[in-house]
């Protein structure tokens, strides 16, 4: 008998690629598909193919908890190859209600995840053995709380009664679909008057005439309100740059006052340089008071008579720093620059 090779694909070892799409049946392996234990997929074996683990939802406004409880299906193993199931508009619609996201739309949000392997379209609403066999699924991942819909307590309760192994996966808290549409619900009027100012008409966003007019008026208010805000900023600017300014030529000021009190202190303090002028000053115009310019050697002669002949004047006395008296005629000033001349020469 011929031995048939497992040709499963293996996981993906590159991410440039998105996840390619479930055909009818999205494993072509020829060769029966042996169940494995949970103690035999966390050892690895078989070493030929990969673990097969299946998770499946609705996956609208897909988040940061869709992509975390994929993350722990994909790390059940140390080898594992997730299928994700996404249940289309008219199971979802029907069984549990209206999505924000086309079904195509959360097919393509769930390729682009890096922990898919591959996406099933067109997932059934409940599972079956069959359905299980036909893609040769190993186990099944979901959180432990049980999932309420179409009027059973827990869709997956009959796949563990079966005896299907479904793997648990921890729920993020604070995150999920109901969450999201909660708060767009509760913020309804901000989004609104966001897109209407953005430029959605009011019957794209299915806004009443005066609902528009209303949010047009608060879109205006909200402007006028920014203005303002923005021209208190630039006044705070001006403000504080003038006081800044204001602060510098202080204390330039205060420099300049310095320096123009030390030097007047410099000058005219008790110790300062006017002091020292004026005293040399006082001391040379007392010298001068002392010792007159030109003063004659000894009293006039007495007069003689007429006739008598006059003895000779007596040459002008030398005082330190005397100078002589200035002439009374050019031709005197003449006669006794000539005769300091000669003195000079003399004493040299």
């Amino acid at each position: 008998m011929e031995e048939l090779e497992h040709t499963c694909p293996h996981p993906r070892t590159t991410l440039t690629k998105p996840a390619i799409f479930a055909r009818e049946s999205s494993c072509d392996c020829r060769a029966p598909h042996e169940k494995l234990t949970i103690a035999q997929a966390r050892r690895g074996t078989p070493v030929d193919r990969p673990v097969r683990v299946y998770a499946d939802g609705i996956f609208d406004l897909f988040h940061s908890g869709h992509a975390r409880a994929l993350m722990q299906a994909k790390n059940l193993f140390p080898n594992t190859y997730l299928i994700v199931g996404v249940c289309s508009d008219e199971l979802t619609h029907k069984f549990k209600g209206f999505t924000v996201m086309t079904e195509f739309e959360r097919y393509e949000a769930l390729r682009h995840c890096r922990y898919v392997d591959e996406v099933l379209r067109d997932a059934p609403w409940t599972l079956t053995p069959e359905f299980l066999e036909k893609h040769k699924i190993d186990f099944v991942a979901h959180d432990d709380i049980p999932y309420s819909s179409a009027g059973s307590e827990d869709v997956y309760k009959h796949i563990k009664e079966a005896g299907q192994d479904v793997v648990p996966t921890q729920r993020t808290e604070g995150i999920s679909t109901s969450d999201l549409i909660t708060r767009i619900v509760r913020d309804y009027d901000v989004y609104a008057r966001r897109n209407l100012q953005r430029g959605y008409t009011a019957k794209e966003l299915n806004v009443s005439y005066i609902n528009e007019k209303k949010y047009r008026l608060q879109n205006q208010v909200d402007r006028m309100k920014e203005k303002v805000r923005t021209v208190e900023e630039k006044s705070k600017h001006f403000v504080y740059r003038v006081e800044e300014k204001s602060a510098d030529l202080i204390q330039k000021w205060e420099e300049k006052s310095r320096e123009f009190i030390g030097n007047f202190l410099e000058l005219f303090g008790p110790d300062g340089t006017w002091k020292q002028v004026f005293q040399e000053r006082s001391g040379r115009m007392l010298s001068y008071a002392l010792s007159p310019r030109g003063s004659p050697c000894n009293s006039p002669p007495p007069r003689s008579p007429p006739c008598a002949p006059r003895p000779p004047p007596c040459p002008p006395a030398r005082w330190n720093n005397a100078r002589p008296s200035p002439p009374n005629s050019p031709k005197g000033a003449s006669a006794s620059i000539s005769s300091m001349s000669e003195g000079d020469e003399d004493e040299k």
